[in-house]
């Protein structure tokens, strides 16, 4: 199973837990981990990324950026995380990763058609770090999901150590999240 851990320094705490977080899961060997301050200044995220950069060193986790590829780049991190709606082929770099976020199977095709490395796809469940109303796509649909395309899917949204094992079962080849990669492990 592959695990993808995004940042959220505002449910730690601030920039040095997040460091603490971002150590702890690159020991543990967390395949990728998305740097997602969408507020932090230019500045303040380029020095974040760079610090994350030097945490990993010679470890095997990817860093990626959430759709500052400018900063991904410069900074010399493994990719790009964009939402759904974004121009996927701008990014097209050769050893450069772009994830991108899927809410819809219709989502998944146009990330795959635009070469995509992966997708996450959600919400399965209902987030548990943030309020969420709306409709989730649950494991039925992120079965479906997994079948209609050939670049990975994780499943994103809610997932916990229980549900984990069932996203892997529908045919999710990891798991995506905040909360699950942020608390005491």
């Amino acid at each position: 199973m592959i695990r993808y851990s995004i940042t959220d320094r505002k449910q730690l705490g601030g920039i040095e837990p997040l460091l603490q977080s971002i150590a702890r899961n690159i020991a543990e060997g967390v395949e990728y981990i998305q740097i997602r301050e969408k507020d932090l200044p230019v500045r303040e995220l380029t020095a974040l990324v760079r610090k994350a950069i030097a945490i990993r060193a010679n470890q095997p986790t990817r860093i990626l950026v959430n759709t500052r590829a400018d900063i991904a780049i410069a900074c010399g991190a493994d990719g790009v995380h964009l939402p759904s709606d974004s121009p996927i082929l701008n990014y097209r770099i050769p050893g450069f990763l772009t994830a991108v976020s899927c809410h819809t199977i219709a989502d998944l095709i146009e990330a795959e058609q635009a070469h995509a490395s992966f997708a996450v796809f959600g919400p399965v469940f209902a987030p548990l770090s943030k309020s969420h109303t709306g409709p989730t796509t649950g494991l039925a649909q992120l079965r479906e999901a997994t079948k209609a395309v050939r670049i990975p899917v994780f499943a994103l949204g809610g997932i916990t150590h229980q549900n984990a094992p069932s996203c892997i079962e529908a045919g999710a080849a990891g798991i995506a999240a905040i909360t699950l990669f942020q608390s005491s492990q």
